[in-house]
C-alpha cells in the first residue's frame, strides 16, 4: 500500500471509529428496552419480540438502500443518510409512547432499524482501502469502536429513564432519546469528516490500474465466499437475536431490576464488539474457517448456559449473554471477511448491502419467533434451540472449503 493510500486509510478508520462510538449508543436502545416497551404498550410476552422483529426488518430495507446509495454516491452519503433515518425513528418511538399509539410505534421501530443497518454497514467502509491481508483487522477496528457507545447505552438505562421521567415522558423512552442524539451525531461526523470517500477513492485507484478479468461479479472465484460468508452471518444473527431479545423479558418476569437488565445487556453488547481487536487479527492470521468453527462452538455454549441457569441467577445469565455476544463477534468478523474477499470493487457496496438484507431479515425472524417460542414453551427451550442452530455453521464451512483469502482483482 503506497503512503498516500495508507494515510487516507488511517483517516478513514479514525472517522469510522468516532461515528461508531455514537452509533453504538443508538443501537443499544432497541436491544435493551424495546421488548419491555412493547410488553407495556401491547401486553403479554408473546408480542415482546415484535420490536426486534420490526427494527431488524426495517434494517433489512435500510441495508439495501444504504448499500445501493453507497454504490452510487459513496460511503459518506449512504452512511450519513442511514443514521439520520435511525434518529428520526428514535424520535418517533418516543412520541408513540407518549401518545400511546401502537401504529406509530410499529412505523417508528421500522424506521429506527435504519440506524442498526447503518451501524453494521459502516464496518465495510474500513475495508475499502485496506490491504487484503488486513481486511478482518480493519473490520475489527470499526466494530470495537461501537463498544463504547453500545455499552454506555444499556448501562445508562436507569439514568436516561430518570431524565425521561423528569421531562414528563415514560421512563422506557429514555434510551430512545439517547439514540436520537447519538445517531444524529454519527451522521454529522460522517458528513463533515469522511473525505475523501474511501469507496470512491478505491474505485478510482482500481480504474487507474486498468481492467482485470477477475473483476466481474460473475467470476466463479467470487461466488462461494459470498455464499459462505452470508450464511455464516445469517445463522449467527438468528441465534444471537432470538436469545438476546427475550432475555430482558425473562429477567423482568423473575424480578430482576431494570439496572440489572441494563448490566446484562451491556456486558452482552461489550462481548459483541470489544473482542474485535483480537478477533480481526485472528481471522487474518489463522483463517476464516477456524474462526467460523469457534463461533459455532461458542454460540452452542451460550445456549446451554442460558438454558441451564437458575431463574434468579444473574451471574449465569450474564455469562450466557457474554458468550452469546462473543460467538456472534466471531461469526460476524469471519463472515464479513469472506464477503469482502468475495466481492470486486465494481459491485462491492451493492452486494454487501444485499447480504446485510439477509442478515436483517434473519434477525427479524429470530426476534419475532423468540416471543412465540417463549410464550409457547420456555426461555430455556429458546436458548437450546438457538445454540443448536449454530451447529449448522460446521457443514457450511466444510462446504465452503478454503475460499481464497486474497482474490485477484480485489
Amino acid at each position: 500500500m503506497d503512503a498516500g493510500r495508507a494515510r487516507v486509510q488511517r483517516r478513514t478508520l479514525t472517522v469510522v471509529v468516532v461515528s461508531q462510538m455514537f452509533g453504538g449508543a443508538g443501537l443499544a436502545a432497541g436491544v435493551t428496552v424495546g421488548a419491555l416497551l412493547a410488553e407495556d404498550m401491547l401486553g403479554g410476552a408473546g408480542l415482546a419480540g415484535l420490536p426486534a422483529g420490526l427494527f431488524t426488518l426495517g434494517s433489512a430495507l435500510a441495508a439495501y438502500l444504504v448499500g445501493s446509495l453507497s454504490q452510487r454516491s459513496g460511503r459518506r452519503t449512504g452512511l450519513a443518510t442511514g443514521f439520520l433515518a435511525g434518529a428520526a425513528g428514535a424520535v418517533g418511538i418516543v412520541v408513540a409512547a407518549v401518545v400511546d399509539s401502537p401504529v406509530l410505534l410499529f412505523v417508528s421501530l421500522f424506521v429506527y432499524g435504519s440506524g442498526t443497518a447503518t451501524n453494521l454497514q459502516a464496518r465495510y467502509a474500513g475495508t475499502d482501502l485496506a490491504a487484503p491481508e488486513r481486511r478482518a483487522t480493519a473490520v475489527s477496528i470499526a466494530l470495537v469502536a461501537t463498544t463504547f457507545g453500545a455499552v454506555a447505552g444499556p448501562s445508562s438505562v436507569g439514568a436516561t429513564g430518570r431524565v425521561a421521567a423528569d421531562l414528563g415522558l415514560p421512563p422506557l423512552t429514555g434510551p430512545f432519546l439517547l439514540a436520537a442524539v447519538a445517531y444524529g451525531a454519527a451522521a454529522l461526523v460522517l458528513l463533515a469528516l469522511l473525505r475523501p470517500d474511501p469507496l470512491l477513492l478505491a474505485r478510482s485507484l482500481r480504474a487507474a490500474d486498468g481492467p482485470d478479468e477477475d473483476a466481474s461479479a460473475d467470476h466463479p472465484g467470487w461466488r462461494r465466499g459470498v455464499v459462505a460468508g452470508a450464511t455464516v452471518m445469517v445463522l449467527t444473527q438468528v441465534a444471537m437475536v432470538a436469545i438476546m431479545t427475550m432475555t430482558p423479558v425473562h429477567m423482568r418476569q423473575h424480578h430482576h431490576s431494570l439496572d440489572a437488565v441494563g448490566l446484562v445487556i451491556g456486558i452482552h453488547v461489550a462481548a459483541m464488539f470489544l473482542p474485535s481487536l483480537v478477533t480481526g487479527p485472528l481471522v487474518d492470521r489463522v483463517g476464516r474457517a477456524p474462526m467460523v468453527v469457534a463461533s459455532g462452538v461458542t454460540l452452542l455454549a451460550a445456549g446451554v448456559v442460558a438454558a441451564s441457569a437458575p431463574e434468579g441467577s444473574l451471574g449465569l445469565l450474564t455469562l450466557a449473554l457474554a458468550l452469546l455476544g462473543l460467538g456472534w463477534n466471531f461469526g460476524l468478523i469471519s463472515g464479513t471477511a469472506l464477503i469482502v474477499d468475495g466481492t470486486p470493487l465494481e459491485t462491492r457496496a451493492r452486494t454487501q448491502g444485499a447480504v446485510d438484507v439477509l442478515i436483517a431479515i434473519s434477525g427479524a425472524t429470530g426476534g419475532v419467533a423468540s416471543g412465540w417460542v417463549v410464550a409457547g414453551t420456555s426461555f430455556a427451550t429458546l436458548s437450546l434451540l438457538g445454540g443448536a442452530l449454530s451447529l449448522l455453521l460446521l457443514p457450511v464451512i466444510v462446504w465452503a472449503g478454503s475460499p481464497r483469502r486474497t482474490p485477484v482483482g480485489a
